[in-house]
């Protein structure tokens, strides 16, 4: 029992042994392999410099990796990405046997692979995001994974008057439409991907769009009635009445091409694929805001606005107009509203009529002039009395010289 149990102890503790050995001679067997430039290479990293990274390739030679070699994109710092301890794989450059060094590259490698990932991308029609690094003649240049990309003007996605150095530095979805590996030419286009993106929320838009809708749109175009608003894939228009509940000439006057804007729709047509949309709120109108402060009778300063021959304009409050008519300018015959009024000044005014209906308003400077007629005074109430006739049988005393009361009796009355 004894035995058996020593005899089992002892295979134990040596299989462990065999293996040790075996991967020693396996480690120093790896060790003396030789490296030639181009092969590909796994080490750890030992330590890093301010300009290379040392890699512990297990071999007779030691790697460095040149920092100029670890990535083509200039935002990326090895220190953000790499530390003492970490596993990396590089391409070899340079074998000097005689220092027993192994120069490396790590964007080398990557770039093998990017090649093999956008030509991928371009079979596939997948669709890959990169960094506009450059702008020239003909269009944007974009680094996908260190891989230049040229995409033509015509294919930016932009308008026609915007310029191309807004893409500067963004990052960009693309899709590869051309590449040419031994040329090293890779061509893409921003155009369809955002085409497509675009087509996408179009069908959203037209799928979920109702009367009083809101939206978070970008106004794309100006014309001289209204405002073409992006809202999301879809265009529609916001009419220049629509726009601002004040008096405006043009919609350049509220809104400008990019601007933010929230819109409402008030009416649509899928079959047209048109859309009007609203752009003052209803609690801002201007008349509202009038009605709840002011009443017939009330005086308020007002501004004159616009002068005609049969009277003048004036703003009540911001987007309310009441018309002065030339009788109510002043207490006197007058030949025109100029005579009196100048455009821009302010006057106290009295509000004499109020049309809701139809939104006018009558004012008059002549009624703060003339002072107001006394009330009529009121006749004293002249009250008639008649005499109350006798009763039947009252009795009617006469007074003598004497001061003897007489009378009749009822029988001494024929």
């Amino acid at each position: 029992m004894t035995d058996e149990i020593k005899i089992e102890e002892t295979t134990a503790t040596e299989a462990p042994a065999e293996e040790v050995e075996m991967s020693f001679d396996q480690m120093l067997e790896d060790s003396l392999k030789p490296i030639y430039n181009g092969d590909v290479v796994t080490g750890v990293v030992a330590a890093i410099t301010p300009t290379e990274i040392s890699v512990d390739l297990s071999t007779k030679h030691s790697g460095y990796i040149p920092v100029s070699e670890f990535t083509d994109d200039p935002t990326v710092k090895v220190s953000d990405v790499l530390k003492v301890g970490d596993t990396i794989q590089a391409s070899v450059v340079r074998v000097n046997d005689v220092e027993g060094t192994v120069m490396l590259s790590k964007k080398r490698l990557d770039a093998v692979k990017n090649w093999n990932d956008i030509e991928a991308a371009r079979e596939e029609g997948t669709v890959v995001e990169g960094t506009v690094t450059e702008e020239n003649k003909g269009g944007v240049v974009v680094s996908v994974n260190g891989i230049r990309v040229f995409v033509p003007a015509s294919q930016t996605g932009l308008g026609r008057d915007v310029p191309m150095s807004e893409l500067l530095k963004k990052k960009v979805r693309l899709r590869i439409t051309e590449v040419n590996r031994s040329r090293r030419r890779v061509v893409g286009s921003i155009r369809a991907v955002l085409a497509k993106e675009r087509k996408e929320r179009a069908e959203q838009v037209w799928n979920e769009i109702e009367v009083g809708k809101h939206y978070d749109g970008v106004v794309k175009s100006l014309t001289s009635y209204g405002a073409f608003v992006d809202i999301g894939g879809v265009d529609g228009m916001v009419h220049v009445s629509e726009l601002s509940w004040n008096r405006i000439h043009q919609p350049s006057d509220v809104v400008s091409v990019g601007d933010p804007i929230d819109v409402f729709v008030i009416g649509f047509d899928k079959e047209n694929h048109k859309i009007s949309l609203g752009h003052k709120k209803p609690e801002d109108n201007p008349w509202t805001k009038f009605t709840s402060s002011y009443n017939v009778g009330d005086v308020a300063p007002v501004k004159v606005v616009k002068l005609m021959n049969f009277g003048a304009f004036a703003e009540v409050v911001p987007g309310v107009d009441g018309l002065i008519h030339i009788s109510q300018i002043a207490n006197r015959r007058i030949g025109k509203p100029g005579d009196v009024l100048t455009v821009g000044e302010t006057v106290d005014a009295k509000i004499t009529n109020i049309d809701n209906e139809n939104h006018k308003i009558s004012l008059s400077i002549r009624a703060l002039s003339e002072p107001e007629a006394p009330a009529p005074k009121a006749e004293p109430e002249v009250k008639e009395y008649a005499p109350a006739a006798p009763a039947e049988d009252a009795l009617v005393y006469e007074v003598s010289t004497t001061g003897e009361a007489t009378g009749n009796k009822p029988e001494d009355i024929d």
